[in-house]
C-alpha cells in the first residue's frame, strides 16, 4: 500500500511546474531588507525601543513595496502583488533578525557590573 501511494504521488509531481523566483522580485527582496535594516537602526538608535523599531522596519519595507507597485501601475506596467510580497519578506527577515541579535551586549555588561560591585 505504501508503494503504491508512493508512485501515486511521484507522478503527480509532473503535472505541476515550478514557480521559479524572477530577478525582479529578488531585488525587491533586497531592496525591503535594505530599508528595513536602516530604519531598524535609525529607529532603535534614537528611541532604544525594539518593539517600535521592528514595526517601523516592517512598515517601511512594505511600503516601500506597495509605493514601487502604484507608481509601475501609473506608468502602464502590471500591480505585481508578488513584488510587494518579496519587498515585505526581505523587510521581515531582516527586522526580526535585528531584533533577535540588537542590544545582547548591554544586559551581559549589567550583570557583570552587577557581579562585581
Amino acid at each position: 500500500m505504501k508503494i503504491t501511494f508512493l508512485l501515486l504521488a511521484l507522478s503527480f509531481t509532473s503535472l505541476s511546474s515550478a514557480q521559479f523566483i524572477s530577478g525582479d522580485d529578488k531585488l525587491h527582496l533586497a531592496a525591503g531588507a535594505l530599508i528595513s535594516g536602516t530604519t531598524y537602526t535609525i529607529v532603535y538608535t534614537s528611541t532604544k525601543n525594539k518593539k517600535k523599531a521592528f514595526w517601523y522596519s516592517l512598515g517601511a519595507s512594505a511600503l516601500a513595496g506597495v509605493t514601487k507597485e502604484v507608481i509601475d501601475a501609473g506608468q502602464n506596467e502590471r500591480f505585481d502583488t508578488g513584488e510587494i510580497f518579496a519587498a515585505t519578506v526581505g523587510g521581515l527577515v531582516v527586522s526580526t533578525s535585528l531584533s533577535l541579535f540588537v542590544g545582547k551586549n548591554k544586559a551581559k555588561k549589567r550583570k557583570q557590573i552587577a557581579l562585581v560591585n
